[in-house]
């Protein structure tokens, strides 16, 4: 095994290298290629290892390139720093999301009360076809067949049981 790591270690750093743009992730992607490589598969037959070793690089290069991409979203969404040109903490500057203060609580216990009130009050039909869709998550051709309707009359229904939520809830959502 310390052989064949020795032999492909110089080549996967490239493939890496040209992959990821950056040596470091490279260096990283290739150490932990090898790393998988010989936890789960120093047992097979050598024959077996270059494919599966080549495999496993190839998937830690996809998820470094995922994760630099959400990465990268995050830093342009929150920027790079402030205006004195300091990198940010955007961790410690996030809202403790653990629990609502008290006014926020019950602007929610509001909005819920204001839903419940206004499904209760949808036609039959509407309500049928929103809960099964929107709250049990059912597709339409399932919620036609319990509903014992079309699957038009189930895109209908809902489509109007859409709008009349909208129209009624519009100062919550």
């Amino acid at each position: 095994m310390e052989r064949f790591l020795a032999e492909v270690e110089r080549r996967a750093f490239h493939i890496a290298r040209y992959s990821l743009r950056d040596d470091d992730e490279a260096l990283d992607a290739v150490q932990d290629a090898m790393l998988k490589l010989v936890r789960r598969y120093s047992s097979r037959p050598a024959a077996e290892w270059p494919p599966l070793f080549y495999r496993i690089l190839g998937n830690c290069v996809r998820d470094m390139q995922r994760r630099r991409a959400v990465r990268n979203r995050v830093i342009a969404w929150f920027g790079r720093g402030d205006a004195t040109g300091r990198e940010r903490d955007i961790v410690a500057e996030a809202p403790d999301c653990r629990e609502p203060g008290p006014e926020k609580q019950q602007q929610l216990d509001d909005a819920m009360q204001a839903l419940q009130q206004a499904v209760a009050d949808l036609p039959p039909r509407q309500r049928e076809a929103f809960l099964l869709r929107q709250m049990e998550g059912l597709d339409v051709a399932v919620t036609a067949r319990t509903m014992g309707c079309s699957q038009g009359s189930v895109k209908t229904h809902y489509s109007r049981a859409v709008h009349n939520l909208r129209e009624r809830l519009g100062e919550y959502w």
